[in-house]
């Protein structure tokens, strides 16, 4: 009887023990699967923007913030040690770097990279896959027909394909794409500048979670879809917010450069119910934009107003 209470004790003992670490350690298979990092939130001509005289750019020349990443994301499945980049940006280098952290592997490269579209801030990082940088061996890179026709006709991007750096995998519209058992990911098209190539946004489907990737977009009144709708349908959503409002782009012609301006999207959201309110998570922010400086009017009011606004380094459960 003595020996048997003694076990019971330990056994107690260790049950209580194991009940305070973290879930993550407990059942890695049921919490904390796949992962998505917000690596970047501007836009593509990043933050301080080149010949910009402004005072949103002033100070940064002289003391730049590290935090200011051209927009990517990273989405890791730790169970099946998977990485995958969305962007392939000028700032790519110390983005896949904290990919890799993220991951805590010793891989340097990820296990795919999707392209949006050929706008710079979007697919100019693959040039770090050539020769004169990593070298890379047939690095997965997904695609849409255009896109990938695009980077196989047009130096120097077509010496990427003939020295085998990337493996250019096309993805279709509107058709699921299974990395992993816990991570697929659907491409689709909306309405941009397509001068090169068409434009997609991308639903990335977790094992409990789905979030929404529209970093460049014409106006929403232009898509085919229901914006309202297909935030409805997924966890997360991460949109263009380009520029705040009109008056911040007063010098240059909006034809030119169409974005749902951060107001608009407020006001055609602004019946939902709070709770789809929080799903949104505006980014791809202009140098331009208030929603940079934290301290802002501007940034204050879209977090009263029930909205969120993605920040680098934030982390989601998929």
């Amino acid at each position: 009887m003595k020996h048997y209470l003694t076990l019971l004790t330990l056994l107690l003992g260790t049950y209580n023990n194991v009940s305070a670490q973290s879930l993550d350690t407990i059942r890695p298979s049921e919490q904390g699967a796949v992962s998505l990092y917000i690596l970047g939130t501007v836009q593509d001509g990043g933050s301080p923007h080149i010949g910009c005289q402004k005072s949103c750019c002033a100070e940064l020349f002289k003391n730049p913030d590290p935090s200011r990443k051209v927009v990517s994301l990273g989405v890791v499945d730790h169970e099946n040690q998977k990485t995958y980049l969305f962007e392939a940006t000028p700032d790519m280098p110390s983005q896949l770097k904290l990919l890799k952290e993220h991951a805590k592997s010793n891989q340097e490269t990820p296990d795919g990279v999707f392209m949006t579209h050929a706008h710079i801030g979007h697919y100019a990082g693959l040039i770090y896959f050539g020769r004169e940088a990593l070298g890379g061996k047939n690095i997965p890179v997904y695609a849409m027909p255009k896109m990938k026709h695009f980077l196989e006709t047009n130096g120097p991007w077509q010496q990427l394909v003939q020295l085998n750096n990337i493996d250019i995998r096309t993805i279709q519209n509107e058709a699921k794409t299974p990395l992993t058992g816990k991570l697929s990911v659907i491409p689709f098209t909306v309405p941009h500048r397509d001068e090169y190539s068409e434009t997609v946004g991308y639903k990335i489907v977790g094992p409990n979670k789905s979030a929404l990737f529209i970093p460049d977009i014409d106006k929403w009144s232009k898509w085919e879809k229901d914006i309202v709708k297909e935030i409805e349908l997924v966890d997360f959503a991460f949109l263009d917010a380009t520029f705040f409002d009109g008056p911040e782009i007063n010098s240059r012609n909006i034809a030119e450069i169409p974005h749902p301006f951060v107001v608009e999207s407020m006001e055609l959201f602004k019946n939902l119910p709070e709770t789809e309110k929080s799903k949104v998570y505006f980014i791809h922010f202009n140098h331009t934009n208030a929603l940079l400086n934290k301290d802002s009017e501007s940034y204050k009011k879209v977090l009263g107003a029930g909205f969120n606004i993605a920040v680098f380094g934030q982390k989601f459960q998929l």
